[in-house]
């Protein structure tokens, strides 16, 4: 699979992401498929099941949850990588992995699983930009971005 994948021009694209290998690289590729498909990056979020339902009725707002309708092999394999790019975080510099930290450190710090997808939301949309501009990863463009 991971031969095949080297063959497509996203398989370069992801790989230069920090955290991101030649096994989850495939894996994403094989799973979401080409991003080039999809008119913006909420239809990512709603292929692979990451966006938001809220429940509202009169003046009760409930609380928030991702959907969880879409693509469950490609949330998983979303999931691995967010959690490998933190494991990995001493490797190379990664706004992933600043913007989870930057979760965790608020006056209300947000619980694990929750920054986690919020960094896998981060993580698709900086995804979608690079299969869409053919541009490869770069930490000091999206720094200067983030402030």
């Amino acid at each position: 699979m991971t031969e095949k994948a080297k063959q497509l021009p996203e398989f370069e694209l992801l790989i230069s992401f920090p955290g991101i290998g030649d096994i989850s690289a495939a894996l994403f590729i094989g799973e979401i498929g080409d991003l080039s498909r999809f008119s913006d990056h909420k239809k990512v979020n709603a292929f692979i099941g990451i966006d938001i339902r809220r429940y509202q009725s009169g003046k009760y707002a409930g609380q928030d949850h991702i959907n969880k309708r879409g693509n469950p092999k490609g949330r998983k394999i979303l999931y691995f990588i967010v959690r490998n790019m933190i494991r990995q975080q001493k490797a190379a510099p990664n706004h992933i992995v600043d913007y989870y930290y930057k979760l965790k450190k608020q006056p209300h710090p947000k619980k694990d699983k929750v920054a986690v997808v919020a960094c896998m939301n981060k993580l698709l949309k900086c995804i979608y930009s690079m299969v869409r501009n053919n541009t490869k990863y770069d930490y000091s463009y999206t720094a200067s971005m983030d402030q």
